[in-house]
């Protein structure tokens, strides 16, 4: 990493405890940025909306090459579970480094660690019925296997889904995804997924509504409803990239009773939500169900190094060998690094600091719903997401949002978008963040939303 810096240092304050100072000219990352534009393909993403060029990161922090140090609440969108270069992480890794670092699907002993360690945050019961398969190294890759292994196991090829939800950008999870505007330029997607309501809220900020639960139900029932018996349905327990909407306990159980009942493999999407993000290792477990399968990747290895696999229902294990393969679903330093999480967030009961510092959190933005523009505060652990729309018709504010992401980088808070229209601001803390810290970029954030509602036209 370079010279370590002090990861507990605050952006420069005022009297009044607030954000003042903004973050110095940036002439090393405009260099850099502007290479980038040369050489790198279009599709590029965050540093279109956030222009800095990263030099090293600490714990919750970032410094870029122009030597200005960011709170980091994007935290490789959510990848970096335990922050920055965790000492003990990098320790592991390099540990590893000496004996093996790539090994196929071969065992080895740090992926039979790694596999007991991810089966040891199962209970007894669920734990006794799970099998794990080791996919391509991106969750997008693993939402694809999940799907596979349900179509193989079933003999079926209908999918459900849920409108708002994010699957990843490969061709098939495209087409799982609810953003139009992104699979629109692809033509011939794949066939046979049904999209549904996903029911937020708990309860459901805008008072009683549909449960899409029972909408899902009455077609599946109906013999004239016009969807066959599918292969599966997939869901997330938190729509991140769809805008941090919270999933309704009585939706998903709803959803978790009327699968079982049709014999419907029900995925439960935990790229985003796995590894602790929410308060407990899976967000399902907060809803009392249990999945077929679930998918899991981003926070798995702790420190970034790229991992992911489903974990399924021994009943589904009908596939042949070599159904789904990759070359790199051998990750020895992932694995290596993953097992040291698991140890960390027990030893240090970083599960309970997510539900505190979400606590933390949810209580220093309160506030926040006081501004006509600001339409929700909504989240759950560490996951949390401000959307912002336009007073008089509702309508997504785009451009406020953009104005609060781009105050908060000139006062040393990184934080990302999405949902509709890119209006939703989104916070990915890492899980061991601390009170103090959340302090200060919430402090940031709160006069970034009041600077961006007076400077930024409503969309």
């Amino acid at each position: 990493m370079g010279r370590p810096f002090d990861d507990h240092a605050p952006p420069a304050r005022s009297a009044d405890g607030t954000a003042s100072q903004r973050r110095s000219a940036r002439p090393r990352s405009a260099a850099l940025l502007a290479r980038q534009e040369r050489w790198e393909s279009s599709a590029r993403t965050y540093p279109r909306h956030l222009p800095i060029a990263l030099a090293e990161g600490s714990g919750s922090f970032v410094r870029d090459v122009d030597g200005n140090v960011f709170i980091d609440f994007l935290a490789g969108a959510g990848v970096l579970s335990l922050g920055h270069n965790h000492p003990e992480l990098v320790r592991a890794v390099s540990h590893q480094l000496d004996s093996l670092t790539h090994g196929l699907d071969f065992p080895t002993p740090a992926k039979d660690a790694f596999t007991q360690a991810q089966l040891s945050m199962l209970a007894p019961e669920v734990r006794k019925r799970t099998r794990l398969h080791f996919c391509g190294p991106t969750g997008a890759n693993a939402v694809e296997a999940a799907i596979k292994l349900c179509k193989i196991a079933t003999g079926r090829g209908d999918i459900i889904s849920f409108r708002g939800a994010f699957h990843g950008s490969t061709h098939a999870t495209m087409a799982l995804s609810g953003l139009v505007s992104q699979k629109a330029p692809v033509r011939d997607g794949m066939p046979g997924v049904h999209f549904f309501p996903y029911t937020a809220g708990d309860p459901a900020p805008d008072g009683p509504s549909v449960n899409g639960a029972d909408l899902l139900e009455q077609a599946l029932r109906d013999s004239n409803g016009g969807i066959p018996p599918p292969a599966a349905v997939i869901m997330e327990m938190v729509q991140g990239e769809g805008g941090n909407f919270v999933a309704r306990t009585d939706f998903v159980r709803k959803v978790r009773e009327v699968t079982r009942s049709l014999g419907i493999p029900l995925i439960v999407d935990e790229v985003q939500t796995g590894c602790g993000r929410t308060g407990t290792w899976f967000a399902h477990q907060r809803y009392g169900i249990e999945p077929d399968v679930i998918v899991a990747s981003k926070a798995l290895s702790g420190i970034g190094l790229p991992v992911a696999l489903i974990l399924y229902d021994t009943a589904l294990d009908t596939w042949a060998p070599g159904a789904h393969i990759g070359t790199f679903r051998g990750n020895q330093l992932a694995f290596a690094a993953g097992v040291e999480t698991v140890r960390i967030i027990r030893r240090d009961d970083i599960l309970g600091n997510v539900r505190q510092q979400g606590a933390r959190i949810a209580d220093r933005l309160a506030g926040l719903t006081r501004d006509p523009r600001v339409r929700q505060v909504r989240g759950r652990g560490l996951m949390w997401g401000i959307e912002l729309a336009d007073p008089r018709d509702g309508r997504p504010a785009t451009g406020v949002a953009a104005a609060v992401q781009h105050h908060a980088l000139r006062h040393g808070l990184i934080v990302e978008r999405g949902g509709r229209d890119d209006a939703v601001v989104r916070l990915l803390p890492p899980l061991n963040v601390t009170a103090e810290v959340v302090d200060m970029a919430c402090s940031i954030l709160v006069d970034a939303v009041s600077a961006g509602a007076d400077r930024s036209p409503a969309r």
